[in-house]
């Protein structure tokens, strides 16, 4: 037997194993395909049965079962604290706890709210509409008590704008309407939008210790700069921008502690100028006229 002849039989042997080992890769890949379809399936066939159980409202009907199953049992909300409150009114509050307990009963077809059916969610979400409420917790206290605990905001400043007084808080927040003869001694920010820049208000002022518990009122002008009205009865004019004016302002306070620039019957300080303060006095100096010598008759 030649070489020749011994090379092409080992070729002829060869072909029968590609050819299997192929069928092997084909039969896998038939059987991967196979189960990425009975998955695909089995997962639309979960989704349609979740549609259909939804579409029946059959959880919502299994969530009210077992609240009233609760109810039944004794676990239902008899009464409810609310904690936390300084300033807001506690009848707002009363309304949305109550309304949210009648809403569970009726659900639920008792005469009280069972525990499951009431929504402490929906309870913080309407709380936290208010302006006064900066935060509330709403908790179930076993066996049959809910508690409300709110955190309020802390008034920092009146705001008024066409015609309305508001209370708001350091951020700029409304808290409430406030009538003009129950006018806490807060400082005054005028204008449109100024409670929206009550924050940087707050800066500028907090880098000048010295003023801050003598300003009145503060405009905000254009919707751009700050108009500073002291008690003493001068206003201080303050140039665009939040940098520009806290370095200013801060000038102006050393002159004033180590001159007394106000309480000495100025009327204007204007700061807009780099490098300048033109000063505005109560009235202009009255002229320098001379008199005529008398003659003796």
């Amino acid at each position: 037997m030649s070489a020749a002849h011994v090379r092409r039989g080992g070729s002829a042997q060869s072909r029968p194993r590609k050819t299997k080992a192929a069928s092997a890769k084909r039969a896998s890949n038939r059987a991967r395909i196979n189960k990425i379809t009975g998955l695909v399936f089995g997962g639309f066939l979960l989704a349609i049965g979740g549609v259909t159980l939804v579409a029946l409202d059959v959880p919502a009907r299994a969530a009210r079962s077992a609240g009233t199953a609760m109810g039944e049992a004794g676990f239902t909300i008899n009464s409810y604290q609310i904690t936390g409150l300084h300033h807001m009114a506690r009848a707002p509050i009363d309304g949305i706890v109550t309304d949210e307990l009648h809403r569970a009963a009726e659900s639920a077809g008792t005469d009280k709210a069972p525990q499951t059916l009431v929504s402490t969610a929906e309870i913080r979400n309407r709380l936290l509409q208010f302006g006064w409420i900066k935060d509330a917790r709403v908790s179930r206290r076993l066996p049959d008590t809910l508690v409300i605990d709110v955190v309020e905001r802390t008034p920092a400043a009146l705001w008024q704008a066409q015609g309305q007084l508001a209370l708001i808080d350091a951020d700029g927040v409304v808290l409430d309407r406030v009538p003009v003869d129950k006018m806490p001694d807060l400082p005054l920010l005028i204008g449109p939008g100024a409670n929206g820049e009550a924050e940087e208000l707050g800066r500028l002022m907090a880098a000048v210790p010295t003023l801050k518990p003598q300003l009145a009122s503060a405009t905000w002008v254009g919707g751009r700069r700050w108009d500073l009205n002291f008690q003493t009865g001068e206003t201080v004019v303050l140039p665009e921008g939040e940098d520009a004016a806290r370095v200013v302002l801060t000038k102006f306070a050393k002159l004033d502690k180590a001159t007394g620039l106000l309480g000495h019957g100025m009327l204007r300080f204007d700061l807009r100028i780099p490098g300048k303060m033109i000063v505005r006095l109560p009235h202009a100096p009255a002229p320098i006229t001379g008199t005529q010598p008398q003659q003796e008759g």
